[in-house]
């Protein structure tokens, strides 16, 4: 009986460890992007400290802005560092590649833990000012990464916007628009070879805003009791998932089907436009963070890595007024809605030393 007992109690801690396990990496599929576009935001080491007590563990910095650099040392938190568009192309030159991984990642590695390097972002195919600079400038990078041995660690892609698809519906039938191939398959092209994901901005928001007569806010906010949308058998009950997978698709229709894609931005914002308000925000971004835990329905039961924009309403933001009302924090640190990234419920408690703890995030 004793055997029987001890036995029971070392499955019930196996069990235990392993659910522990699962649920902080859950947690740690959602990150959280950092803007600076304000007058008003608080120093980069109190950001830092935001994101450590708030646990949120993955951040996106949209350029290599050194006293953010500085303050990440030690935080072990994953950064997905941002190459700006100004920058491209200057770093189509391979020296000056080389120069800004030297300058800015190697710098701080390991100390900092860089997960990715976003080169460009949103870059507009039909402005060859800048898009003809975008793959050489990502080879440029990738090549003086791995000339440090580290593009097993630190991957190099691009973010792109959704405008580059052309047909979105149905999922299934999803695929990039004609004028954009050109610029886009030699990217994803590399993407592939190196065993690299397409960084995405998916903004359910935007395709709801843009059509409200034929999509629905229930559908747009996870909120809709029921799929709406049937598939090839799939059923799509978010418009979240039916993106992704019209991504997926298009991916797909483009040659590159084992192509994974990261979410590199997601968000509601809180005022300022159609549909805007704290109410649906809230229960956007904590459905969001709930449910990538678990995939779409063309790629199910993998997490999808993904960040939420932003971490602060920002005010020097330009364009339409709700591009400054992302934030998941007013300015003063103070959260705007009750999101979970972990460390809320403790699972086990050996001691006051070790814990584990649980939660979730996105955008």
């Amino acid at each position: 009986m004793a055997m029987a007992t001890s036995l029971m109690a070392a499955l019930v801690l196996l069990t235990g460890l392993f659910t522990a396990n699962l649920d902080v990496t859950g947690a740690e599929s959602v990150g959280v992007c950092y803007g600076m576009l304000g007058n008003n935001l608080p120093s980069k080491w109190e950001v830092i400290e935001l994101y450590k007590s708030n646990n949120i563990k993955r951040m996106r910095l949209y350029d290599p802005n050194q006293a953010a650099l500085e303050a990440l040392k030690g935080s072990n938190i994953e950064v997905m560092l941002g190459v700006p568009n100004s920058d491209l192309q200057s770093l189509s030159n391979p020296s000056n590649a080389e120069s800004w991984v030297q300058r800015n990642v190697l710098t701080y590695w390991p100390s900092v833990r860089f997960r990715y390097i976003a080169v460009g972002n949103e870059v507009n195919p039909n402005d060859k000012s800048l898009s003809q600079y975008v793959l050489p400038a990502l080879v440029n990078i990738f090549n003086a990464v791995r000339s440090a041995g580290l593009q097993d660690q630190i991957k190099i892609s691009t973010a792109i916007d959704m405008t580059l698809i052309g047909n979105s519906y149905p999922p299934s039938a999803g695929s990039f628009r004609g004028d954009v191939r050109s610029y886009l398959d030699p990217i994803i092209g590399h993407l592939a070879w190196a065993k690299t994901p397409l960084l995405a901005n998916i903004y359910s928001y935007f395709s709801y805003v843009g059509n409200p007569r034929d999509i629905s806010l229930a559908y747009a906010l996870f909120t809709s009791p029921s799929p709406i949308v049937w598939d090839q058998g799939r059923g799509y009950q978010n418009l979240f998932d039916a993106l992704l997978d019209a991504l997926y698709s298009s991916l797909e229709n483009a040659g590159q089907p084992s192509l994974d894609v990261v979410v590199s931005e997601s968000g509601w914002p809180s005022v300022g436009g159609f549909a805007a308000s704290v109410d649906n925000a809230r229960t956007y971004l904590t459905k969001l963070i709930s449910h990538v835990q678990g995939g779409t329905p063309k790629r199910p039961g993998k997490a999808i890595e993904t960040y939420l924009f932003a971490l602060f309403d920002e005010n020097q933001k330009t364009g339409a007024e709700i591009e400054k009302h992302f934030g998941l924090f007013s300015p003063n640190k103070q959260p705007k809605y009750p999101l979970s990234f972990g460390g809320e419920r403790k699972i086990w408690d050996f001691s006051t030393e070790h814990n584990e703890t649980i939660s979730l995030k996105s955008m």
